[in-house]
């Protein structure tokens, strides 16, 4: 199998236009707003989950184009594997953000921590479920000593996707 298809089931709506300056995960986006329009014909499946804080969003990178297997990531100036990164240019343009899930009005979820360019196609949406996501005993490679970098990092344009 050398080609997989999806289809997308929504928008994700944030402030940001331009990938300059964006936050570089959810943890570095605190309190920033979105929302998230999921079409109509899927509305159904949000059944219950705003019994949730925090859901997972699986979305496209639409803007990125080709991918890199060796990129310098935001919080490093050493090449690294891409797959050991959560860069943008991947060989599948696929993105992941936990992201805090404040209300749901029919079809549309607002949200907060959003680093998420505007008019991101999505995917899919997930509850995060701690006892089955978080994880004991972590490692975390090269990042363990620029994760104090995360808060003040912003998009500096290094995987333009023009």
């Amino acid at each position: 199998m050398n080609e997989i298809i999806y289809k997308s089931i929504g928008i994700i709506h944030t402030p940001y236009e331009d990938i300059k300056n964006m936050p570089i995960q959810p943890s570095a986006a605190k309190g920033v707003k979105g929302t998230v329009e999921v079409y109509y014909k899927y509305q159904a499946g949000l059944k219950d989950l705003n019994g949730f804080s925090h859901i997972i969003l699986i979305y496209h990178f639409h803007m990125s184009n080709g991918y890199q297997l060796e990129v310098k990531p935001f919080l490093d100036d050493n090449l690294h594997g891409v797959f050991a990164t959560r860069a943008p240019k991947r060989p599948n343009n696929i993105g992941i953000s936990v992201v805090k899930l404040i209300k749901i009005e029919n079809n549309i979820l607002h949200i907060e921590n959003a680093d998420i360019i505007n008019q991101t196609p999505l995917i899919d949406i997930k509850p995060y479920v701690p006892d089955f996501d978080a994880a004991n005993n972590i490692k975390i490679g090269w990042l363990n000593q620029s994760k104090h970098k995360m808060s003040n990092q912003k998009s500096d344009g290094r995987f333009d996707f023009k």
